[in-house]
C-alpha cells in the first residue's frame, strides 16, 4: 500500500476496506448487508414547475436562539471533520472518502463519549452539512470551483438546512401560504414575520435557517411552484419582439438604448464617513473584549442595511426591464478580472475603481436577469465581451479608435454623427443582440421556443452586420 500511495494510484478493492475500517475508523455498513444494491431513487420534479426561495426574518426565543447557535457550531464542526476525513484519506493512503463512508462516520461521532454533544442537534441537519461538503467536491472535481476550506466561526455564514423530515409545517386555514413552522428538536414553533405568503398547500422541499453578520435571522424556503409566464412583448403595430439594450457602467448604473439611465446608488460611498468613524472605533477596542463585538455587530448592521437597499433597487429594476421587453441584450463582463488587485503607482486608484464596480453589483444584477428571463418567458442575449459596442458607431457602423475611459462623447470621423459613449454602447448591443436571436430562432424548429439564455461566445461565428 505504501508503494502504491507514493506512485499516486488509488487504493480500492478489500484493502481499501480494511483502511477506511482499521485506520480512519469508518464503521462498515451493516443495514440491509445481504440485500442487492440498488440505485436510490431521486426525488422526481414535477413537470412545468420552478423551485423558488421565499425568504422571511424571524425573530428566536432565548431558548431557540441558543439551540440554532449549537447548531450551527455542529454543523460547521461536521463539515470540517468530514473535509479532513476525506482529505487525510487521499493524501495519506490515496483512498477515496464519499458522501456515505462520512455519514457512517457521524454515526461513530455522535456515539464517541466526548462528541456526544452531537445528538442534541438533529441527525438530518448534520447529514446536509455533510452533503454540501460533497457538492463541494463534485465542483472542484468539475473543475468549477476550488477545493472545500474549513469553515471558520467569526468568517463563515451561520446556517443549517433541513428536510422535510426536519420540520413541521401546519398551514393556517385563515391564511393559505403561512403558518406555524416548527424545527426538529425545537419545542414550539418560530415566531416567523409573514411578509409574503407561500404557495397554498405546497410543504417545502426545504428549509434553511440563517444568521447573519448583524445578528438577524432569516429563514429560507425552497418551494416548487408553477410561474406563469408573461405575455410576449412586441413594438408597437409590428410583430418585431420588443428588444433593449443594456450597458452597465459607473457613471450611471444602467443605460438604455433610449437614452434613460438607471443612477449608479453609490451606497458605500454616501456612507463612507460613517463607515471610517465605525471602523476607527472598532480598531480603538481591545481584540477579545465585548466592546469590540458590539462595535463589529454596528458595522456589521450598516452593511446589512446598505445590502437590504442594493438588493431592493436591483429586483426593481430588473423586474421592470423584464416586464417591459422581450429581449434584453447585455455585454458579457468579466467582473472577477475587472476587479483584480493592482500593483504599483496606480494601486491606489484601481482600488477606487474596484471598491464602485462590486458596490455596483454588476454580477448580482446579471444574475437576476438570468432567472427572471428564464420565469417569464424572456429571452437575455450575452454579447461576446470583445464586441466594440463603445467605438462602433451605431449610425454607420463604422469601427474607430479605442476611447479612453474619461472620454464621455465622440464624433464618427466617417459620418460625422456625434455620440453619448453608453448611449452608443447601448444602441450597438441592442442590434447585435437581435441579430443573434434572429440566428437562433431560424435554426429552431416550428414548435421549440427561443432559450431564455443565448451566449454569443457559444454561437457559431458569423459576419457581424
Amino acid at each position: 500500500m505504501a508503494a502504491a500511495a507514493d506512485q499516486g494510484t488509488r487504493v480500492v478493492g478489500d484493502e481499501a476496506g480494511r483502511v477506511k475500517r482499521e485506520v480512519l475508523g469508518i464503521p462498515d455498513q451493516r443495514k440491509h448487508r445481504g440485500r442487492a444494491a440498488k440505485p436510490v431513487a431521486g426525488r422526481v420534479k414535477e413537470p412545468g414547475t420552478r423551485q423558488r426561495v421565499y425568504r422571511y426574518r424571524f425573530h428566536p426565543t432565548e431558548s431557540q436562539a441558543r439551540q440554532l447557535v449549537q447548531t450551527f457550531g455542529a454543523c460547521r464542526w461536521v463539515y470540517n471533520e468530514g473535509l479532513a476525513l476525506r482529505t487525510n484519506a487521499w493524501r495519506d493512503h490515496h483512498v477515496s472518502v464519499g458522501f456515505a463512508e462520512t455519514s457512517r462516520a457521524l454515526t461513530g461521532w455522535r456515539r464517541a463519549e466526548e462528541t456526544a454533544w452531537l445528538q442534541d442537534v438533529s441527525s438530518t441537519v448534520l447529514q446536509q452539512s455533510l452533503r454540501h461538503l460533497d457538492s463541494a467536491f463534485t465542483r472542484f472535481f468539475r473543475g468549477t470551483a476550488r477545493h472545500p476550506r474549513p469553515k471558520r466561526r467569526h468568517r463563515s455564514r451561520d446556517s443549517a438546512t433541513y428536510v422535510r423530515t426536519g420540520f413541521r409545517l401546519h398551514e393556517d386555514p385563515e391564511r393559505p401560504g403561512t403558518g406555524q413552522v416548527t424545527l426538529a428538536k425545537h419545542n414550539e414553533p418560530l415566531d416567523v414575520r409573514w411578509s409574503r405568503p407561500m404557495p397554498s398547500g405546497v410543504t417545502p422541499i426545504k428549509l434553511t435557517v440563517i444568521r447573519d453578520r448583524a445578528g438577524r435571522y432569516f429563514l429560507h424556503a425552497l418551494v416548487e411552484e408553477h410561474i406563469e409566464p408573461l405575455p410576449a412583448a412586441f413594438t408597437p403595430g409590428t410583430t418585431t419582439p420588443r428588444a433593449v439594450g443594456l450597458d452597465l457602467g459607473l457613471a450611471a448604473l444602467v443605460t438604455l438604448d433610449d437614452g434613460s439611465t438607471a443612477a449608479h446608488p453609490g451606497l458605500l460611498k454616501k456612507h463612507a464617513k460613517k463607515l471610517r468613524r465605525l471602523q476607527k472605533d472598532l480598531h480603538r477596542k481591545q481584540k477579545g473584549s465585548r466592546n469590540r463585538g458590539k462595535a463589529r455587530e454596528r458595522i456589521a448592521k450598516l452593511h446589512a442595511s446598505l445590502s437590504d437597499a442594493r438588493q431592493d433597487g436591483l429586483d426593481q429594476l430588473t423586474t421592470r426591464l423584464v416586464r417591459e421587453n422581450q429581449v434584453l441584450v447585455v455585454e458579457d463582463l468579466a467582473v472577477a478580472q475587472l476587479t483584480r488587485a493592482s500593483s504599483g503607482a496606480t494601486r491606489r486608484g484601481k482600488a477606487g475603481l474596484n471598491r464602485s464596480i462590486l458596490d455596483a453589483a454588476w454580477g448580482e444584477f446579471l444574475r437576476l436577469l438570468r432567472y427572471k428571463c428564464a420565469w417569464y418567458g424572456r429571452t437575455l442575449v450575452i454579447v461576446d465581451r470583445f464586441f466594440p459596442s463603445t467605438r462602433r458607431c451605431s449610425a454607420c457602423r463604422t469601427k474607430g479608435e479605442r476611447l479612453d475611459l474619461s472620454v464621455r462623447s465622440w464624433s464618427c470621423a466617417a459620418c460625422g454623427a456625434t455620440h453619448d459613449r453608453d448611449v452608443n454602447a447601448a444602441v450597438n448591443l441592442r442590434d447585435e443582440g437581435l441579430r443573434l436571436y434572429r440566428q437562433v430562432a431560424m435554426a429552431l424548429a416550428p414548435d421549440q421556443a427561443v432559450p431564455a439564455v443565448i451566449r454569443a461566445s457559444e454561437l457559431p461565428r458569423c459576419p457581424t452586420t
